[in-house]
């Protein structure tokens, strides 16, 4: 049976007897193997900083900070969960537009904007004590850079866990995937250029964003429709899911030579990872509130409700990770900020998760298929 089969009839049954849904090992254990890559990148560092220098300095042109190992890596990463979105399901828009409008709004007009507000009154005043100000222009950057990216591969798995409805948050999914190729870099411009004295070539950004998002969505798109060939249900239940461990093993390698580019930071300021993830957690949750209270407030059923309060909380943290090193270098405050992200990501999104299936009850039940 697969995943939307599952939902549906878990939706028919009695709370007491609906399954109880779990992670793969590789996403339920996820924080625990960053820690673990964690250590063994900033072991790699101080242990060989000679051969860490050589991977660090392999860049596309000079002075371009598009590392080409962190490059490769989120790649292979990103084209299978690109692979996943199905831009022909926004034809299915009409039907069901409140929940993506305040999916749009919160991801667009709020997260980015308030994740400013949020890192810069945190970075610049209360922590200013332990944090000096350069510092504090790489963690406003780096909290921008990753508010500004909705999440598109986990937010599936947060659905699934959700009982949300994996249509529309293929939907919703692909809108954002469409809207973050024109709005992602202005925005992180306006944004990081106004509450830091950082200077961000757009230049760059715009290189950054053709490489991270143009290339493995329309490397995805079309490997998507090669595949599609043999069949929707071989696709879907049988290639994507053999692209999970190559995805999750990208994404480790990746942050081993963040981590292993970043030795000496973590190493010299344990205390600002502590302090970075608490301006980050405080957005997190606050926009996951925002966006679950407006679709309560607007009657939008839960099945797209959860979802959108999902899409709203969790961040695209492969790409923002890879904008950073692009803008600031793999050595940098704001690299290590996005990775800082990556730490808290799913604790927090299962924490979500669970206020979410406990508060099915406020929303109105589903209107039944004519």
């Amino acid at each position: 049976m697969n995943r939307v089969a599952v939902v549906a009839a878990s939706s028919a049954l009695p709370a007491s007897r609906v399954p109880r849904k779990r992670l793969n090992v590789f996403e339920r254990y996820l924080s625990l193997w960053v820690g673990l890559c964690m250590v063994a990148g900033v072991l790699l560092g101080t242990a060989i900083p000679s051969f860490t220098s050589i991977l660090r300095s392999l860049e596309f042109g000079a002075g371009s900070q598009i590392n080409v190992p962190i490059a490769m890596l989120i790649w292979l990463m990103i084209t299978p969960m690109m692979m996943k979105v199905d831009f022909g399901a926004i034809r299915d828009v009409g039907r069901r537009p409140r929940g993506l409008f305040i999916t749009l709004f919160v991801n667009w007009l709020v997260k980015p904007f308030s994740m400013a507000a949020i890192a810069w009154l945190f970075f610049r005043y209360l922590f200013s004590p332990w944090i000096g100000p350069a510092d504090a222009d790489q963690y406003i950057a780096g909290a921008i850079i990753l508010a500004a990216a909705p999440c598109t591969a986990m937010v599936f798995v947060w659905s699934y866990l959700s009982d949300g409805d994996p249509a529309y948050t293929l939907v919703q999914v692909s809108v954002n995937d469409l809207l973050m190729l024109v709005l992602f870099a202005p925005i992180v411009r306006f944004l990081v250029s106004g509450t830091s004295s950082l200077h961000v070539p757009f230049a760059v950004l715009v290189y950054s964003v053709v490489v991270f998002i143009v290339i493995p969505l329309t490397a995805g798109i079309l490997l998507r429709r090669w595949f599609m060939r043999r069949g929707r249900d071989w696709f879907e239940h049988t290639l994507l899911p053999r692209f999970a461990p190559i995805s999750m093993g990208a994404l480790l390698a990746t942050l081993v030579l963040i981590f292993a580019f970043q030795a000496n930071n973590i190493t010299t300021k344990t205390l600002h990872v502590a302090l970075i993830a608490v301006p980050i957690l405080i957005q997190v949750y606050f926009n996951a509130s925002l966006a679950y209270g407006l679709m309560r407030l607007f009657r939008v059923e839960y099945a797209v409700a959860a979802p959108g309060a999902l899409i709203g909380a969790s961040n695209f943290f492969e790409l923002a990770v890879a904008t950073a090193i692009a803008l600031f270098g793999p050595e940098s405050g704001a690299a290590l900020a996005t990775v800082v992200g990556v730490l808290i990501e799913v604790p927090v999104m299962l924490s979500v998760c669970a206020v979410c299936t406990g508060t099915r009850h406020w929303f109105p039940a589903p209107v039944p298929a004519r």
